[in-house]
């Protein structure tokens, strides 16, 4: 894979998962890498093995003010950035009533909050040069709910809103803002870094007690390649004309289409009662 320019890129999460592999796959190609992680410890190899082009970073994202000053840092040392990439953020399965709030909390301030705090972080230096590209880590989960994921569900859906309406306050001061919906992939999201509730009712064992089961029988099972994950991003940057969604692996694709089908279906069975919520005509 290699990118048709280069670019400096900052991301948050890039001790494990995609982030970790994307800025491998950057730094190997010649872009400006800031990866960012809670411990410096786990990106500092970076760093070290590309000294001149990698630059390593503490980073909690629900830490405001380590926020801002890990951004103004970023562009202390490389003059700026070109691409964000939102990677930061991990899963909760249970069913939405066995979860508590200590345990839901901390993933919308994470997944939710820590990216919008990060983006508008950025978000000045970006208008300022009237360019660049923002890649916010979705999920399918962001467009299709599924049993025991609700509250990762909310978290993603409230994503997709964000991005969905910055792409359009940012299209015309020439920054593109790309959402990355990735189905199942061999990383550790089904493993260390994601959250179980720890109440278990058994009245949910066949919806949300499923989804737990799957949770731990496919660890290492799943279909999706994230090297050519990461690749995919690198190329929507590229592209002239990048897409605001990135659906990525066939589970994910047919998971959304099936959506699509049923949400149309719904609608066409109902457009009845939905036109009829409006004032008759003239009046």
């Amino acid at each position: 894979m290699t990118s048709t320019q280069t670019r400096t890129w900052f991301i948050t999460g890039a001790s494990t998962g995609f982030g970790r592999l994307l800025a491998e796959e950057l730094l190997k190609t010649g872009n400006k890498v800031v990866a960012t992680a809670r411990k410096i410890e786990q990106i500092a190899d970076l760093e070290a093995q590309y000294p001149e082009t990698a630059k390593a970073l503490v980073l909690d994202v629900t830490n405001a003010a380590q926020v801002t000053s890990t951004v103004a840092a970023a562009i202390a040392h490389f003059g700026h950035i070109d691409v964000l990439v939102n990677n930061a953020g991990y899963g909760i399965t249970g069913a939405v009533e066995e979860v508590t709030r200590e345990e839901y909390e901390p993933v919308f301030e994470t997944n939710l909050f820590g990216l919008t705090q990060v983006t508008q972080a950025v978000l000045p230096h970006l208008r300022e040069r009237k360019s660049g590209h923002i890649l916010n880590l979705s999920s399918i989960g962001g467009l299709v709910g599924l049993p025991g994921w609700g509250f990762y569900n909310a978290t993603k859906f409230a994503v997709e809103g964000l991005s969905e309406a910055l792409a359009v306050e940012m299209a015309p001061l020439g920054i593109h803002v790309t959402i990355v919906e990735p189905g199942p992939f061999r990383t550790d999201f089904l493993g260390r870094s994601g959250v179980v509730a720890k109440q278990r009712i058994s009245d949910y064992d066949v919806t949300a007690g499923k989804t737990r089961d799957y949770r731990d029988e496919n660890t290492g099972k799943q279909a999706g390649d994230p090297l050519r994950a990461v690749h995919a991003m690198m190329q929507v940057v590229d592209s002239p004309n990048p897409p605001v969604h990135l659906v990525l692996g066939a589970v994910a694709l047919k998971r959304f289409r099936a959506k699509l089908e049923a949400f149309q279906a719904e609608m066409s069975a109902w457009e009845s009662v939905t036109l009829g919520a409006d004032f008759p005509e003239g009046e």
